[in-house]
Protein backbone atom coordinates (compact mmCIF):
# COMPACT_ATOMS: atom_id res chain seq x y z
CA UNK A 1 0.00 0.00 0.00
CA UNK A 2 1.76 3.19 -0.73
CA UNK A 3 2.14 5.85 1.93
CA UNK A 4 -0.43 8.31 2.63
CA UNK A 5 0.82 11.81 0.89
CA UNK A 6 2.89 10.22 -1.24
CA UNK A 7 2.00 10.37 -4.86
CA UNK A 8 4.34 10.39 -8.03
CA UNK A 9 4.46 14.29 -8.17
CA UNK A 10 5.17 14.51 -4.24
CA UNK A 11 8.34 12.53 -5.22
CA UNK A 12 9.34 14.82 -7.87
CA UNK A 13 9.15 17.13 -5.36
CA UNK A 14 11.25 15.80 -3.07
CA UNK A 15 13.73 14.88 -5.65
CA UNK A 16 13.48 18.69 -6.83
CA UNK A 17 14.01 19.65 -3.13
CA UNK A 18 17.25 17.36 -3.52
CA UNK A 19 18.43 19.11 -6.35
CA UNK A 20 17.95 22.42 -5.37
CA UNK A 21 19.66 21.92 -2.11
CA UNK A 22 22.61 19.59 -3.83
CA UNK A 23 22.73 19.03 -7.46
CA UNK A 24 21.24 17.08 -9.85
CA UNK A 25 24.41 14.96 -9.51
CA UNK A 26 23.07 14.01 -5.85
CA UNK A 27 20.01 12.85 -6.98
CA UNK A 28 19.51 9.12 -6.23
CA UNK A 29 16.23 6.62 -4.96
CA UNK A 30 17.95 6.51 -1.73
CA UNK A 31 18.26 10.24 -1.18
CA UNK A 32 14.91 10.89 -1.84
CA UNK A 33 13.41 8.14 -0.34
CA UNK A 34 15.28 9.61 2.86
CA UNK A 35 13.79 13.48 2.23
CA UNK A 36 10.23 11.27 1.98
CA UNK A 37 10.75 9.35 5.23
CA UNK A 38 10.17 5.80 3.35
CA UNK A 39 12.16 2.83 2.35
CA UNK A 40 13.84 2.83 -1.07
CA UNK A 41 12.08 0.14 -2.55
CA UNK A 42 8.67 2.03 -1.75
CA UNK A 43 9.37 4.56 -4.30
CA UNK A 44 8.36 2.16 -6.73
CA UNK A 45 5.49 2.09 -6.04
CA UNK A 46 5.08 5.68 -7.34
CA UNK A 47 7.74 5.49 -9.58
CA UNK A 48 7.87 2.02 -11.02
CA UNK A 49 10.70 3.08 -13.72
CA UNK A 50 13.38 3.64 -10.81
CA UNK A 51 16.05 6.89 -10.98
CA UNK A 52 15.56 6.61 -14.95
CA UNK A 53 11.91 7.18 -14.46
CA UNK A 54 12.08 10.27 -11.69
CA UNK A 55 14.36 11.88 -13.79
CA UNK A 56 12.02 12.05 -16.98
CA UNK A 57 9.05 13.12 -14.15
CA UNK A 58 12.04 15.55 -12.72
CA UNK A 59 12.95 17.10 -16.80
CA UNK A 60 8.99 17.30 -17.57
CA UNK A 61 8.64 19.11 -14.11
CA UNK A 62 11.17 21.60 -14.66
CA UNK A 63 9.90 22.16 -18.56
CA UNK A 64 6.64 22.80 -17.31
CA UNK A 65 7.50 25.17 -14.95
CA UNK A 66 9.77 27.12 -16.97
CA UNK A 67 6.79 27.04 -20.03
CA UNK A 68 4.28 28.23 -17.70
CA UNK A 69 6.71 31.63 -16.25
CA UNK A 70 7.59 32.22 -19.83
CA UNK A 71 3.77 31.99 -20.76
CA UNK A 72 2.82 34.01 -18.23
CA UNK A 73 5.80 36.40 -18.59
CA UNK A 74 4.80 37.60 -22.05
CA UNK A 75 1.29 37.25 -22.21
CA UNK A 76 -0.77 39.87 -23.72
CA UNK A 77 2.82 41.33 -24.90
CA UNK A 78 4.30 41.44 -28.58
CA UNK A 79 7.04 42.07 -30.56
CA UNK A 80 9.97 43.77 -28.64
CA UNK A 81 8.23 44.03 -25.14
CA UNK A 82 7.55 40.33 -25.69
CA UNK A 83 10.98 39.16 -26.34
CA UNK A 84 11.86 41.51 -23.65
CA UNK A 85 9.83 39.95 -21.02
CA UNK A 86 10.82 36.48 -22.18
CA UNK A 87 14.30 36.94 -21.81
CA UNK A 88 14.11 38.53 -18.31
CA UNK A 89 11.18 35.86 -17.11
CA UNK A 90 14.07 32.97 -18.61
CA UNK A 91 16.81 34.51 -16.40
CA UNK A 92 14.58 34.62 -13.48
CA UNK A 93 13.71 31.36 -13.55
CA UNK A 94 17.50 30.09 -13.74
CA UNK A 95 18.87 32.67 -11.18
CA UNK A 96 16.03 31.21 -8.73
CA UNK A 97 16.37 27.44 -9.42
CA UNK A 98 20.37 27.32 -10.59
CA UNK A 99 21.03 23.72 -9.75
CA UNK A 100 17.11 22.74 -11.63
CA UNK A 101 17.86 24.92 -14.42
CA UNK A 102 21.57 22.49 -15.19
CA UNK A 103 19.36 19.71 -14.39
CA UNK A 104 17.26 21.02 -17.27
CA UNK A 105 17.36 19.32 -20.76
CA UNK A 106 18.46 20.73 -23.26
CA UNK A 107 18.33 18.18 -26.82
CA UNK A 108 15.08 16.55 -28.02
CA UNK A 109 14.19 12.74 -26.29
CA UNK A 110 12.15 10.25 -27.40
CA UNK A 111 9.95 10.20 -24.37
CA UNK A 112 6.43 11.63 -25.52
CA UNK A 113 5.63 13.39 -22.24
CA UNK A 114 8.83 15.12 -22.53
CA UNK A 115 8.90 15.91 -25.89
CA UNK A 116 5.02 17.53 -25.40
CA UNK A 117 6.62 19.74 -22.79
CA UNK A 118 9.19 20.49 -24.83
CA UNK A 119 7.16 21.32 -27.60
CA UNK A 120 5.04 23.75 -25.78
CA UNK A 121 7.81 25.41 -24.69
CA UNK A 122 9.25 25.89 -28.32
CA UNK A 123 5.46 26.80 -29.43
CA UNK A 124 5.58 29.90 -26.67
CA UNK A 125 9.01 31.13 -28.51
CA UNK A 126 7.25 31.13 -31.76
CA UNK A 127 4.44 32.70 -30.42
CA UNK A 128 6.49 35.68 -28.86
CA UNK A 129 7.80 35.85 -32.05
CA UNK A 130 4.81 36.08 -34.32
CA UNK A 131 4.35 40.07 -33.89
CA UNK A 132 7.36 40.50 -36.46
CA UNK A 133 5.84 38.42 -39.24
CA UNK A 134 8.48 35.27 -39.61
CA UNK A 135 7.41 32.32 -41.27
CA UNK A 136 8.90 29.00 -42.28
CA UNK A 137 12.51 28.40 -42.26
CA UNK A 138 13.49 32.15 -40.89
CA UNK A 139 11.19 31.79 -37.88
CA UNK A 140 12.76 28.94 -36.88
CA UNK A 141 16.21 30.46 -37.48
CA UNK A 142 15.30 33.03 -34.97
CA UNK A 143 13.50 30.45 -32.54
CA UNK A 144 16.75 29.66 -32.31
CA UNK A 145 18.62 32.65 -32.10
CA UNK A 146 15.90 33.76 -29.29
CA UNK A 147 16.64 30.15 -27.39
CA UNK A 148 20.04 30.41 -27.62
CA UNK A 149 20.26 33.71 -25.93
CA UNK A 150 18.09 33.36 -23.42
CA UNK A 151 19.44 30.08 -22.73
CA UNK A 152 23.40 30.95 -22.90
CA UNK A 153 22.75 33.72 -20.71
CA UNK A 154 21.13 32.04 -17.99
CA UNK A 155 23.76 29.36 -18.40
CA UNK A 156 26.60 31.91 -17.89
CA UNK A 157 24.59 33.36 -15.09
CA UNK A 158 24.07 30.36 -12.81
CA UNK A 159 27.72 29.26 -13.34
CA UNK A 160 28.92 32.22 -12.14
CA UNK A 161 30.49 33.44 -14.87
CA UNK A 162 29.86 36.92 -15.02
CA UNK A 163 32.51 38.29 -12.20
CA UNK A 164 33.06 42.08 -13.37
CA UNK A 165 32.02 44.58 -11.36
CA UNK A 166 29.11 45.99 -13.93
CA UNK A 167 25.61 44.64 -13.22
CA UNK A 168 24.30 41.72 -14.86
CA UNK A 169 20.71 43.84 -15.35
CA UNK A 170 22.43 45.90 -17.23
CA UNK A 171 24.05 43.57 -19.76
CA UNK A 172 21.09 41.36 -20.00
CA UNK A 173 18.76 45.02 -21.43
CA UNK A 174 22.17 45.55 -23.27
CA UNK A 175 21.78 41.44 -24.93
CA UNK A 176 18.09 41.84 -25.28
CA UNK A 177 18.09 45.42 -26.97
CA UNK A 178 20.80 43.81 -29.70
CA UNK A 179 18.25 40.89 -30.00
CA UNK A 180 15.05 43.01 -30.66
CA UNK A 181 17.18 45.39 -33.20
CA UNK A 182 18.28 42.31 -34.71
CA UNK A 183 15.11 41.11 -34.89
CA UNK A 184 13.52 43.75 -36.26
CA UNK A 185 15.87 43.82 -39.50
CA UNK A 186 15.21 39.97 -39.82
CA UNK A 187 14.95 38.57 -43.35
CA UNK A 188 10.95 38.64 -43.57
CA UNK A 189 10.18 40.65 -40.88
CA UNK A 190 7.50 43.05 -40.88
CA UNK A 191 7.56 46.25 -39.78
CA UNK A 192 5.25 46.64 -36.78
Amino acid sequence: MPRAGLSPAAVVDHALDLIDAQGADALTLAAVAAKAGVATPSLYKHVSGGLAELRRLVAVRTTEELTDQLAAAVLGLARDEAVRALLAAYAEYALRHPRRYAALPQAPDPDPELQAAAERLVNVLFAVLRGYGLDGSEAVHAVRTLRATAHGYASLSTAGAFQLAEGTDTTLERLTGVLVEGLANWPGAKAP
